[in-house]
């Protein structure tokens, strides 16, 4: 005579329930990965996405040889004088999120200053972009590991100009290596002496000009919060910079002058291209949480929020992370 069956007990149906669910989530899980995901379009107008076309520039990279041109007069950012009678000073301002910037502060009412290494064609692209919004623009080549470069273009601004309210420390040196024994000592100090000894030369030879109401800007990256495998010497002075920005942030707050930070994302810009092989250059910024790089219109407005005191007094020492998704 067969065994009567015992009803489930409240547990075995629980284990029961919890494997229907779980069927159904991976049947969900599977769908998903099959489905192929695109990148991610959140503003105004649609932006380029991978795969890009494989290029290498060689150094330092100029914006007039890429393709796509990388992104920067943001058409639909409207003005309304956040800056009007306020004069900047924007490193790496020929190219990438320098030049972006530089066109926003000028469409904000400032007058810009552009520092650069010897990009000449691109700068002179910044400049007439710059002057189209009205705004005068200064265009001073020169290297930003020269302390007394540093000294020389933040004189010639403050004459040109008649101050100096804005310092935006954005030019930067990068190039990957494979390992820390193929790092060579002038690899090194290149980058050391380009991303974070000209971010000190460059504010200590503005902050005699710079007044309370002032501020200083800083270009981060998400290297100096993650790390980058192959970029070992490039993300140590991120994360300087940004160690940098909240020590000097502390250093001047008596003063009334701020110090802040943006550490983007992967960013369109000659940086990339100018470093990676053209085949990675392809899929640049596909790993980030868009899918896809940023465009230098796309960061600017970072930076006019932490430059204007209408928007930003109350702003210091911090790092602003613009990076396509949550930071931590």
């Amino acid at each position: 005579m067969a065994k009567e069956k015992k009803p489930a007990s409240g547990a075995e149906a629980t284990a029961a329930r919890q494997r229907s669910i779980q069927t159904q989530v991976d049947a969900r899980d599977k769908a998903k990965k099959a489905a192929k995901k695109s990148a991610v379009q959140a503003g105004e107008r649609r932006q380029p996405e991978n795969p890009l076309p494989p290029q290498h520039l060689d150094k330092p990279g100029h914006e007039h040889e890429l393709d796509p041109r990388p992104r920067y007069l943001a058409p639909d950012y409207r003005g309304s004088g956040k800056l009007e009678g306020r004069v900047a000073l924007v490193t790496g301002g020929d190219s990438g999120i320098g030049r972006a910037v530089a066109v926003l502060f000028a469409r904000e009412g400032a007058d810009v200053a552009i520092v650069y290494l010897s990009e000449h064609e691109d700068a002179e692209e910044t400049s007439k972009a710059v002057q189209k919004e009205g705004q005068r623009c200064l265009l001073i080549p020169g290297d930003v590991k020269d302390p007394r470069f540093c000294e020389r273009a933040v004189a010639a601004t403050v004459e040109a100009f008649g101050g100096l309210h804005v310092l935006v420390n954005n030019a930067a040196f990068q190039l990957h290596t494979k390992s820390l024994e193929e790092l060579s000592e002038e690899h090194l100090q290149e980058t050391l002496q380009t991303n974070i000894a000209g971010y000190f030369h460059m504010a200590r030879a503005a902050l005699p000009h710079m007044q309370g109401g002032a501020c200083i800007i800083n270009s981060g990256s998400e290297t100096g919060l993650f790390g980058s495998k192959e970029l070992l010497d490039y993300s140590a002075t991120k994360g300087a910079i940004h160690a940098f920005t909240k020590s000097l942030a502390s250093n001047l707050l008596d003063r009334g002058i701020r110090v802040n930070a943006v550490a983007p994302g992967p960013v369109w810009t000659p940086l990339n291209p100018a470093d990676r092989p053209a085949k990675d250059v392809a899929k640049f910024g596909q790993s980030s949480d868009m899918r896809r790089p940023a465009q230098p219109e796309e960061i600017s407005p970072a930076y006019v929020f932490l430059a204007a005191p209408v928007c930003a007094s109350y702003v210091n020492g911090i790092v602003l992370p613009v990076m396509g998704g949550p930071y931590g």
